[in-house]
């Protein structure tokens, strides 16, 4: 019995989950931040996806002015959504496919035309890594494929993207749900 209730007082407790901060900086003064909460059970998995992700948000920036942001309260079925992350490395993996373990999507496809309009996005398929801006493909931002893309447990370190760290200072940038 005394088993029974410490089992059932262990599943009334909360979930920890591990918040994760990074930012991408690509050509030209564009630059992307970002936040993610994964679940700690899932941790010493070798990859991470989209599937697992609790929280998650980006801000895009030009020259520090904001471009747009997205966030998981604006995923639909039409969004281009896929994300890996390798905790181990603690990098999100580039290179390959946008839609594969190799890739990303952040509201932005293969094209990284589909953000919405208003809207903002990020995709690292086989062409580049870049943002997408109000449904255009901002070809001006791009990056190599293969550019390191680093992830950064929250509050552990100063995020350096080449411009204003924005995250950390205006805490009302990220939903209420990621505060």
């Amino acid at each position: 019995m005394i088993r029974t209730a410490a089992f059932v007082a262990a599943l009334a407790l909360p979930a920890q989950a591990a918040d994760f901060e990074f930012c991408w900086e690509g050509d030209n003064g564009y630059r992307m931040e970002g936040f993610m909460t994964v679940p700690d059970a899932l941790m010493d998995r070798a990859l991470i996806t989209h599937d697992d992700v609790s929280a998650f948000f980006i801000q895009g920036f030009k020259d520090d002015v904001p471009l747009g942001a997205w966030d998981l309260s604006q995923l639909t079925p039409q969004t281009s959504w896929n994300l890996s992350f390798d905790p181990r490395g603690m990098v999100f993996p580039t290179g390959g496919m946008h839609d594969s373990p190799k890739g990303q999507a952040w509201n932005a496809g293969g094209g990284a035309d589909d953000c919405g309009d208003p809207g903002f996005g990020f995709n690292s398929g086989t062409n580049a890594q870049d943002l997408c801006v109000n449904n255009v493909w901002r070809t001006d931002s791009m990056i190599s494929r293969y550019t390191r893309f680093p992830v950064f447990e929250a509050g552990t370190t100063v995020l350096d993207c080449g411009g204003t760290a924005l995250l950390s200072g205006l805490p009302e940038v990220r939903p209420a749900a990621l505060q």
